[in-house]
């Protein structure tokens, strides 16, 4: 395989010049998938292999990214006569078929009349955590008091669409396992029914903590942003993100902080000192948004020295 001979037909069917990285076979070209400052199509010209880092698209072969980029019949002959015949691929999407997301059976909705002890202890949990009726009408959440998600509180989470796309099983009866969610992937984006992408954007742990802000709060199910949320926030070129996660996770935050400057997002890492943003209250987590100020990368290289020094400390 003559890689040099590779590099020349790519630069010619992506009009551009691609740089070689310092990892052996990889060059960076300008990705015709998306509009950006920087180079962000990632190919290895020995492997074969090719992503574009912002608009998740990618691929295992040449002629994928070739067909992708309407390159013409003689650019295919030309690069069948370097790599070979196209190989064969089994589809793994062809045999799996796509979970949908259903609410439980057994949900039943708490602003829609009934009464129970099961549903007067759930809305006195809600109540103790700070949600109002008109969070529980805003956000559709219910109860199930049977089945497999027995004695827990379901918050649902609906697309852009207005289709379910996840939900929440909390708890609350203190059992050993507080969620127990919905089997379906978390590679969604939380509230996205409630979002307004020209506004600044508040990344968050939990759904509890998306409510607490009330407005414009998207929940990661977790500590880190998955695929479909970050192309979504980089597609609407979101200018100001607001990251609020845990005290536990600051490794987490760093990272997520340091991808999203890197794609010219810029970033405000709220602190919080001991209390998780669901804990705090409305008025207060306002507070801290208005006097939270822009990420700059010296902060955050100040906080790897810091997370390194504490670590170095505790094995000492």
């Amino acid at each position: 395989m003559n890689q040099n001979k590779i590099v020349n037909l790519l630069n010619r069917v992506l009009k551009t010049n691609g740089t070689k990285l310092k990892k052996l076979d990889e060059y960076m070209y300008w990705s015709p998938f998306i509009s950006h400052h920087k180079p962000k199509l990632q190919i290895n010209v020995r492997t074969q292999k090719w992503h574009c880092w912002v608009s998740n698209v990618g691929g295992r072969t040449l002629f994928q990214l070739l067909k992708k980029v309407n390159a013409n019949n003689q650019h295919f002959d030309e690069l069948r006569e370097l790599v070979g015949e196209l190989p064969h691929y089994k589809k793994e999407t062809d045999t799996k078929l796509k979970k949908v997301v259903q609410l439980p059976n057994e949900y039943k909705s708490l602003w829609d009349g009934g009464d129970s002890i099961v549903k007067r202890h759930a809305l006195s949990y809600l109540y103790k955590r700070g949600i109002t009726d008109s969070d529980i009408l805003k956000y559709n959440i219910g109860y199930c008091d049977e089945g497999l998600y027995s004695n827990r509180i379901i918050i649902p989470s609906y697309d852009s669409d207005g289709q379910l796309n996840f939900f929440v099983g909390r708890d609350f009866y203190n059992s050993k396992m507080k969620y127990r969610n919905s089997t379906t992937t978390k590679d969604i984006i939380g509230f996205d029914l409630f979002i307004n992408w020209d506004e600044p954007i508040i990344l968050c742990e939990g759904v509890f903590d998306a409510m607490a802000f009330k407005r414009n709060s998207i929940p990661l199910f977790g500590k880190t942003v998955m695929g479909k949320l970050q192309k979504k926030i980089i597609e609407r070129k979101v200018k100001t993100i607001y990251l609020a996660l845990d005290n536990d996770a600051i490794k987490d935050a760093i990272q997520i902080s340091d991808n999203f400057i890197n794609n010219g997002v810029d970033v405000k890492l709220m602190k919080f000192k001991e209390k998780d943003p669901s804990e705090i209250g409305f008025e207060n987590l306002l507070y801290l948004i208005n006097k939270t100020t822009k990420t700059k990368f010296s902060d955050l290289m100040r906080l790897k020295l810091n997370g390194k020094t504490k670590k170095r400390m505790e094995i000492l």
